[in-house]
């Protein structure tokens, strides 16, 4: 016997997501090193794609 589809949840609900986290985008930039941890704020930084 199958599963009906409206029972199936697992993976359906986690779609893609459109920006990083605050602490995935500051790593990400202390990386490419378009942030200088003793000159720049944490706040206020740039909105980062997920690619």
């Amino acid at each position: 016997m199958s599963l009906d589809n409206s029972l199936k949840t697992k993976g359906k609900l986690a779609g893609k997501r459109n920006v990083l986290t605050r602490a995935e985008r500051v790593q990400k930039m202390l990386e490419t090193k378009r942030l200088d941890p003793k000159k720049d704020s944490v706040l206020g930084i740039p909105k980062t794609r997920v690619r």
